[in-house]
């Protein structure tokens, strides 16, 4: 599973599951995700990629703040 900053994926397991989650960063076995409201971009979940799948979409983390975040997300859950 290749894992890029910005990827967009859901979480199959936890308190969080069924959810959407931006990829902040990813590193040995594990990714950094954020939803913007519960999660942060500035304090993001540490989550087991064994944990997620990828979604195929995209989000651009250049000067992006988490209420634009929680829009682009809300997209994401509409589309499924």
């Amino acid at each position: 599973m290749k894992l890029n900053k910005g990827s967009v994926v859901r979480a199959n397991a936890g308190r969080d599951q069924g959810g959407f989650f931006v990829i902040v960063s990813a590193e040995n076995g594990y990714c950094f995700i954020a939803d913007g409201k519960s999660r942060k971009l500035s304090n993001p979940k540490r989550k087991n990629i064994k944990h997620i799948s990828l979604t195929g979409g995209m989000i651009e983390l250049n000067d992006i703040t988490d209420k634009k975040l929680r829009k682009m997300l809300a997209e994401f859950r509409q589309a499924e």
